[in-house]
Parts: structure tokens; sequence; C-alpha cells
């Protein structure tokens, strides 16, 4: 069904590719969620939501995709996140999910074609398929030719034996041995042609990943931002932020280098407006313009 468009913003997201340079880009689709406007973004003006048309699923969700992005480079294979993984419980929404791996076959790659994964953070919709039970019950990683990496200080409550929310998956990430497990910091190469970016708010050590492709850069930014009036509004918090003070300087940082020259993002959440670049509108605010990318299919799941 391959077609190329920008989607809908009210939808959820396609299985999407974007080549630049060479450098393949592709969505690698696990779930469909659904939330509540007013819980997921409590600081979101209710009107804005009443008056801004095309936002909304025809029940009044805001919808937001989980999933991986396959990044593709001269015979090697890169997955940043690994989606929500096999499970249904959601607690501000509503959530239909498990097919990474099916997606992924698909695509035409295998867990075993993959020799890096790297973490935006570690909240379950982000690496709910890190692991997977073995026949005997124990977690493994699904990748198992792959090193897992992690910003250092996303890592550090973990490392200090805290319990962090929202990140279940978290303690198993000590099970790798110390070849597995890479600590990154800001601006240390995790993949041929792609850095980290780490700018703490929403989580301890969130990181977005900048992979550059030619004289193009694509930044990958997790949930630095959830939705695009973020992009216009970073004052606009979400529910899970666990720093709401730090969040609006660490998405500033981000803006910046997504307003440079021949700079796309990439976006986990945004219904299927996946690629796009921020620009200056007439009131010269910045907002999400979606760039068009190819759909090689529907996404797997609905809700």
């Amino acid at each position: 069904m391959n077609s190329t468009n920008t989607g809908q913003l009210a939808a959820q997201a396609s299985i999407r590719t974007l080549t630049r340079a060479d450098v393949r880009l592709t969505y690698i689709v696990d779930s469909a969620m659904a939330f509540s406007p007013s819980r997921f973004f409590p600081s979101v003006p209710a009107a804005y939501w009443q008056q801004t048309p095309g936002l909304l699923d025809d029940a009044g969700r805001i919808p937001m995709s989980a999933g991986a992005l396959l990044v593709e480079r001269g015979g090697r294979t890169l997955l940043i996140d690994t989606g929500l993984g096999p499970i249904s419980k959601n607690p501000l929404g509503v959530a239909n999910s498990g097919s990474l791996l099916e997606t992924l076959d698909f695509v035409g790659t295998q867990p075993a074609d993959i020799d890096t994964v790297a973490f935006t953070h570690l909240h379950i919709d982000h690496t709910g398929w890190a692991f997977t039970p073995d026949t005997e019950g124990n977690s493994r990683p699904t990748f198992a030719q792959a090193r897992y990496a992690v910003a250092r200080e996303e890592w550090a409550p973990h490392a200090r034996g805290e319990i962090v929310p929202d990140e279940p998956h978290g303690p198993l990430f000590s099970t790798l041995s110390d070849d597995r497990l890479v600590l990154v910091d800001n601006g240390e190469e995790v993949f041929p042609g792609v850095k980290a970016l780490v700018t703490p708010g929403h989580t301890a050590g969130h990181a977005s990943y900048v992979i550059h492709a030619g004289d193009q850069r694509i930044i990958v930014f997790g949930d630095a931002f959830h939705h695009p009036v973020q992009i216009t509004h970073p004052e606009y918090g979400s529910e899970p932020d666990l720093d709401s003070a730090a969040v609006p300087p660490a998405r500033r940082i981000i803006l910046k280098e997504l307003e440079a020259p021949g700079t796309l993002g990439f976006a986990f959440h945004f219904g299927d407006h996946t690629f796009g670049r921020a620009e200056r509108n007439g009131e010269s605010e910045l907002v999400w313009q979606p760039v068009p990318s190819t759909v090689l299919g529907p996404s797997p799941r609905e809700v």
C-alpha cells in the first residue's frame, strides 16, 4: 500500500519510512494508545482543544502511538526505543499493544539483526520489548546481539537501587553484562553518525538522538514533546513529567536544534504526523510542520 503523504494528527501512526542520504528511518509501530486531553495535559487550557479542530479522534481522545525507530546505515541497524510491549493497561487512557516484533518482520528485520538499541528514557512505553520471558520464565534481552545504550543520568537512580515510577523494566538492565549496557553522556556517539542530546526533565536523564545524514539531521526527541502544541508552548507540561520545572528549558534546547537549517524531527507520539519540522508561522510562533514520508502499512493496532 505504499503511498507518500503527511498523515493526520488525529490518527494512529502508520508504519512510515523516510530516507535521507545514506540513512533509512522506519517507524516500527507497536501500539495504539489514546489519552484524555485534560488528564494527560492538565496545563493545556481546555479551550485549546475545543477551538482547534483536527486534534482529537472521534471519541475526543488524543491518539498517541508507541513504537521504535529503526535506523539503517551501511549494513548496520540501530533501534531507538522498544515500544510499550504486549500489555493493555494504561492508567491515563487506553492501549492496544504488542505488535513491534511483527512490524519488524513486516519490514524485513529480525531481532538478531539489531546491533544497538538506544533508549530515550526508561518509561514502560519506550522499553516494553527490551526484555521478554524465555521458556523458563526468566527475562532475557529481546535483541540478543545488541548493546543497550542508556544515558548515564537516566541510569543513575537504578544504579543506586531506587525504584523509579513508570520504569518497571529499569531494574532488568542491571542484568546486562558490562559490555552490553552502554552508559552514554551528552554529545557521545551511540551509533555511526548518531549522538545523544541529554536534557533531563521528563525523566532523570531523558535523551534525544541526533542522526546526521549527509548535510541533514534528524532529531529523535522521545518524550521531550508529547504533542505538537508543546512545540509552540514549551511551558505546557505532560502528566508523566518527573521534573516539571526542568522540562521547558530542556525543550528550548531541543527547539533551538530543530530550528537549525536542514533539520527534521521524529515524534513517537504525534498521531500520524511522525516526521516534521519546527517552523515559524505568520505570528512568528514555532509550529510542527509534518513532512511527507512513505507509508509501508497501516497502524497494526487500533483503539
